[in-house]
């Protein structure tokens, strides 16, 4: 595999792999503006949206930079707790009352319990009240990393609070279609089944986010997109979120949300982190959102290049931006 392979001995070798690209369905590169590579594998065509996962948090935070273009959220060390004012706070909780926007976007916003109330959540009828009783603790804000799925539910109520209108729609106005992204429509309504069967079913799904009984979109996973629409989002952070000669994110919205404020232990392959984006390299302009199932935007200022990669169900798939920089790259640059 040290030689570089041509393309079709490169989707010759992702169709027949058993180990970390066995689960690849679609690969979507963009060069110079250029649409330089498409495939799609395992019985997918380049339409087929797949559920992205925590890639769904990348896209939150485009979403958070245009309600902030647009003034709807006046600036990031807002309190929280404000967009909430008909919250019950827990008695005895105190530190809530200081966790910002910032925090949520970095994931440094502590949270109570050694792990995420998964059940508790899912279960509840709003996503959102139920995460924000997952917010706060006893020990303050320590500014450490926690990197918490279910506290991003937190970001698609301030986003609906601050917006006056449901998530899904801001995203279809103001996102997706611009960028020529198809329609999305809610998942709807769902039971414990249902919840299990999104992971796990490793056929195409709709242009849809799956949603909570309010329907509120799930924050940190649950939006199904294609390879291309990745590409397309991957494209729009590349050229400082101008899109088809319109600017549909401010670049400073851009360049905050790749700016690192952390670097991340060997968890998370010691990378920095933004606002829910990754920078993979201290020294190179490189920047990705990240999802389980090796889903990924992989973009690569140096070469002008934006990357989706879409995967189904499968554990332990390691880090893409590897895979891209040795097979992918080559292929187009």
């Amino acid at each position: 595999m040290e030689a570089e392979m041509n393309k079709e001995e490169f989707f010759r070798f992702v169709a027949e792999s058993t180990g970390n690209e066995s689960n690849i369905c679609q690969i979507y590169a963009i060069k110079d503006g250029r649409t330089a590579y498409e495939a799609s594998w395992r019985g997918f065509t380049t339409e087929d949206p797949v559920n992205v996962n925590s890639v769904t948090k990348g896209v939150m935070a485009l979403l958070a930079g245009i309600a902030v273009d647009k003034g709807f959220i006046k600036s990031l060390d807002e309190k929280i707790i404000g967009f909430f004012p008909d919250y019950q706070v827990k008695k005895g909780e105190k530190t809530i009352y200081d966790v910002t926007l910032k925090h949520l976007l970095t994931m440094t916003a502590p949270y109570k319990g050694k792990s995420e109330p998964w059940k508790k959540v899912c279960t509840s009828d709003d996503w959102t009240k139920a995460a924000l009783d997952f917010l706060g603790g006893r020990k303050g804000i320590t500014g450490e990393f926690r990197y918490a799925t279910l506290g991003i539910q937190i970001l698609a109520g301030i986003i609906e609070r601050a917006t006056g209108e449901k998530c899904i729609n801001f995203a279809n106005r103001n996102l997706f279609l611009p960028l020529g992204i198809p329609e999305h429509t809610l998942h709807g309504d769902s039971s414990k089944e249902d919840q299990f069967d999104f992971f796990m079913n490793k056929g195409p799904r709709k242009n849809e986010w799956y949603s909570d009984p309010q329907d509120t979109v799930t924050a940190g996973w649950g939006l199904c997109l294609t390879g291309r629409d990745l590409a397309k989002l991957g494209d729009l952070v590349l050229h400082e979120g101008q899109y088809g000669g319109k600017q549909i994110v401010s670049d400073t919205w851009i360049r905050q949300m790749t700016t690192p404020y952390l670097k991340l232990g060997q968890m998370f392959g010691n990378m920095e982190y933004g606002y829910l984006w990754y920078k993979p390299y201290e020294n190179r302009s490189v920047y990705a959102a990240i999802g389980d199932c090796g889903n990924i935007i992989y973009v690569n200022k140096e070469c002008n290049t934006a990357v989706g990669i879409t995967g189904t169900f499968k554990p332990r798939i390691f880090d893409r931006v590897e895979f891209i920089e040795k097979q992918v790259l080559p292929l187009i640059v």
